[in-house]
């Protein structure tokens, strides 16, 4: 972990920084979205009105005394509660909201609306668009190219399904969420494949990050490195319970594979192959703890790091997973992304459009070129690029 791990941890206390943009504005609109998509008794409001003046104006509260959790929480807290939202990293304020969230709409329990995802109802709808029907039956034309240039264009489709992030809609009006994707500011693709060869015995590790549109692309190809043998086994690592507005749950993955298994034609084969996948164990799905964790995957614990020593590859998609791969600070965009892997047990595959500040493994012209073309750091932010990053 070396290269200069001194550079300075992402907080949201200065106005106008991407950061205090989600503090300020996109989590304000989502306790609204939240508030008015389910019919929640006063109760529930009263939480919801609380949560909002806290983050707003006041200080960070601790979970309650019956919190399932607090123990945890409490560990990492890292003394974050009692102080300002804005005060405490990025990450960890963005982590914490979102728990703070399903205590007010009563998720946690007991109580009927135990175990009731607030966001059930933007993930799902997403399935229902013009535009994920047109996703499924592109899979038509695509069967008939080599399967090499499948894997390519699943691959791409996977990448760039990362734009369907319900929570960036808040803050960018979703204007920069639909489309074909531009260039990648570095592309490591041959790399990832070059760890995949066809019959090899392959497994694989596949670390979720949105339901919904993004996750369809990511199952998808997951079929492919099934069905042609270049993974014997996959490993779908999602989230136990709901987080940051989109992220993929067990529950996700099964919406997601009933909408692929209706389609006609080719997708609806792949749903069935999907499904039986499953049932034969040779696509597992796991929802370990800590990936709701406030916490960079270098304090991952010896339980997760063993599976992912024990992978061929993982492949850590969207841009939640790669600010705690490479870690939530404002690195030099030409810090190494092997020197910040390092610390990870197994060869790493990063797949992710950019929405953040974080960026490694630029080269300085690269990064001068994008600074020039897009008035500054904007091309970090704005989902309208990508990268394909690898560590063997």
């Amino acid at each position: 972990m070396s290269d200069t791990a001194d550079a300075p941890v992402i907080l949201s206390n200065r106005p106008g920084s991407f950061a205090w943009g989600v503090l300020s504005e996109r989590h304000p609109a989502l306790i609204g979205r939240v508030r008015d998509a389910f019919p929640y008794g006063p109760g529930q409001h009263r939480a919801l009105d609380a949560l909002l003046a806290e983050i707003t104006g006041g200080v960070i509260e601790p979970l309650g005394p019956d919190a399932r959790d607090r123990e945890r929480w409490e560990a990492w807290d890292r003394g974050h509660v009692g102080g300002s939202w804005f005060d405490a990293p990025f990450l960890w304020a963005e982590s914490y909201f979102y728990r703070r969230l399903l205590d007010a709409v009563g998720y946690f329990g007991p109580g009927p609306w135990q175990g009731i995802d607030p966001f059930r109802p933007f993930k799902r709808a997403e399935l229902g668009t013009e535009e994920a029907a047109a996703e499924l039956a592109a899979l038509d034309r695509l069967a008939a190219r080599p399967v090499d240039e499948q894997g390519h264009a699943l691959l791409q489709g996977a990448l760039w399904g990362n734009r369907a992030d319900l929570g960036f809609h808040l803050l960018s009006g979703g204007a920069a969420a639909d489309g074909a994707g531009g260039p990648l500011v570095a592309d490591d693709s041959t790399a990832l494949w070059s760890l995949l060869p066809a019959g090899g015995g392959n497994t694989v590790c596949l670390v979720a990050d949105n339901a919904g549109r993004e996750l369809v692309p990511d199952l998808l190809l997951i079929d492919h490195l099934l069905r042609h043998r270049y993974a014997e086994h996959v490993v779908l690592h999602v989230k136990p319970y709901p987080y940051f507005v989109s992220d993929a749950t067990t529950a996700d993955v099964i919406d997601c594979l009933r909408h692929v298994r209706r389609a006609d034609g080719v997708a609806g084969a792949v749903g069935a192959r999907l499904w039986a996948a499953m049932g034969s164990g040779r696509l597992v799905v796991r929802a370990h703890a800590f990936s709701c964790a406030p916490l960079p995957y270098a304090e991952m614990p010896d339980d997760l790091r063993q599976d992912f020593a024990e992978a061929t590859v993982t492949l850590m998609k969207g841009d939640l997973n790669y600010r705690r791969l490479v870690g939530d600070r404002l690195w030099p965009a030409t810090t190494s992304f092997a020197g910040r892997t390092a610390y990870f047990p197994g060869p790493v595959a990063a797949l992710r459009t950019l929405k953040s500040d974080v960026i490694v493994g630029l080269d300085a012209l690269t990064e001068a070129a994008l600074d020039a073309e897009h008035d500054g750091r904007r091309w970090r932010t704005g989902g309208t690029h990508a990268l394909i990053q690898v560590r063997r």
